[in-house]
């Protein structure tokens, strides 16, 4: 049975966690949500560090269930964990730490191979260093392979760069995509970085209190008006999109996608290599038509789905649906009076910027 089956209640101390979800059985589920809502105990009931009552499943595999008497320990459970610091050996090198690793596990039941975990993480030029000689995104990507040499069913990432500064974040995030391009090991992610999320996640659960407010697709949670994810300065949707062509006079890409097409500044990509883009609510504007002169060169045709309170009150949401495509607008609600916008209306989504994210 494909996909992970996780129910977990355990008392705290200023709430409890409660929580039935069904996820994806492969790519990067994001837990996401304020500090103090559960997401880091969620993760050790899963790897059954903390002892909730419920059921663990992963892909056909029952670690825990409550009404038939089992409950894997930890060290049975076939899981990986990289927690926020790297904690590595310190008396051992990038080598023999990744070796501890893949000692834990039978040569007849190891998935990943030690080459493929090394060249995976870029960790070649850093095997005979010694922890103290690695920067901390260093550090961080040896914690990881370490983890993947375990041939985990599940790879749990608790807040992974959380300790790292902004330079070694962008140096270890194109190593996470890489992770969630070329393995099909699933893997639940924690974090607070909505970044983080955009650029990683394919599948985001909402935590508040210790209960699941929204769990969906990532591209759908984020369109949604009814969740307070819409109401942060950073909202934003995902746009899939394929390299459509390159523009050599001008220096632009054109990214072609359901609702139409973008253009960026000039992208070393190749013509039909798949795109992530951000699309940020406060770069969207709207227009009644499309043959008013402008500056902004990214124009959809797009319908109004509906409206929303924005978190300042000069302020509204909308939601824009571009041939399927949605899209987020803020806007103010002078503006929105002043062009008599109603939901059903079809105008026109002027798009700012746009961010390539992966």
């Amino acid at each position: 049975m494909s996909g992970l089956s996780i129910r977990a209640r355990l008392p705290l101390a200023d709430f409890a966690l409660d929580v039935d979800l069904a996820l994806p059985g492969r790519g990067v589920t994001a837990l996401f949500g304020a500090s103090g809502s559960g997401k880091t105990t969620l993760l050790r009931c899963v790897a059954g560090l903390a002892r909730a009552a419920g059921r663990v499943e992963v892909n056909g595999e029952l670690w825990q269930d409550d009404a038939r008497r089992i409950c894997l320990p930890t060290h049975k459970r076939a899981l990986g964990y990289v927690f926020q610091e790297a904690s590595l050996f310190a008396h051992l090198s990038v080598r023999d730490n990744l070796a501890f690793g893949q000692k834990r596990i039978a040569p007849a039941e190891r998935r990943v191979s030690h080459d493929a975990a090394v060249e995976l993480l870029g960790l070649g030029h850093l095997l005979d260093r010694s922890p103290e000689r690695l920067s901390g995104g260093e550090r961080q990507r040896v914690a990881i392979a370490r983890a993947l040499l375990t041939s985990p069913r599940l790879l749990l990432m608790d807040e992974p760069l959380a300790a790292l500064d902004a330079a070694r974040k962008q140096e270890i995030l194109p190593y996470l995509e890489r992770l969630h391009d070329e393995l099909a090991i699933p893997v639940i992610y924690v974090s607070h970085s909505m970044d983080e999320v955009l650029r990683l996640a394919d599948h985001l659960v909402l935590l508040e209190q210790g209960r699941v407010r929204a769990s969906g697709p990532c591209r759908e949670l984020l369109a949604r008006l009814d969740l307070p994810i819409a109401l942060d300065e950073e909202a934003a949707v995902l746009v899939d999109t394929t390299v459509a062509a390159h523009d050599e006079a001008y220096q632009l890409t054109r990214l072609a996608f359901a609702g139409g097409s973008i253009q960026v500044t000039r992208k070393a990509l190749a013509v039909g290599a798949p795109a992530r883009l951000k699309i940020q609510a406060r770069d969207v504007s709207i227009a009644l038509a499309a043959d008013n002169p402008s500056s902004i060169v990214n124009r959809l045709p797009a319908r109004i789905c509906g409206f929303a309170p924005a978190a300042h009150p000069a302020q509204c949401l909308v939601r824009l649906d571009a041939a399927g495509t949605p899209l987020l607008a803020r806007i103010t609600r002078l503006s929105k009076d002043q062009l008599g916008l109603v939901e059903g209306m079809d105008v026109v989504a002027q798009i700012k910027s746009v961010a390539l994210v992966g």
